[in-house]
């Protein structure tokens, strides 16, 4: 009798695939002076930890939708340290970070910046939306 490794899933797929891309891409990313970032502190080092993300500044919150909701890395450090900064245009900004599993993060994709929005869609599973309250 052969034992058969099951096929992951299409989701599976996805975060595997876009994990990959992002440890390769993300570095370059969050050196560009004008990438929004988001500086998380990482729940066991108590490092920072910057992500660059997409989103878009609401009044005083800056909204964005995890494409891979709490199995993100930066999900999973809001939840034990809410505290966060965002860097807009350059500056950066701190806030307090809240996950909203009840907003609907496909219709919230709909007022965030297209480019981001699409392939959040297109590779994302699991979409949670997260809105940053900023301090200034």
């Amino acid at each position: 009798m052969t034992s058969r490794t099951p096929r992951p899933s299409r989701a599976e797929r996805k975060y595997r695939t876009a994990t990959a891309f992002q440890r390769r891409i993300n570095p370059v990313l969050r050196r560009l002076p004008l990438q929004t970032v988001l500086e998380t502190t990482g729940r066991v080092s108590g490092l920072p930890r910057r992500t660059p993300v997409g989103g878009r500044r609401i009044g005083g919150s800056f909204w964005l939708v995890s494409e891979f909701g709490e199995r993100s890395q930066y999900v999973r450090n809001i939840q034990a340290d809410p505290r966060v900064r965002v860097r807009l245009r350059g500056r950066w900004h701190t806030g307090t970070a809240h996950l909203l599993p009840d907003d609907d993060p496909v219709a919230r994709l709909r007022a965030l910046p297209r480019f981001n929005s699409a392939a959040v869609r297109a590779f994302g599973a699991g979409l949670l939306t997260v809105r940053v309250d900023l301090d200034d």
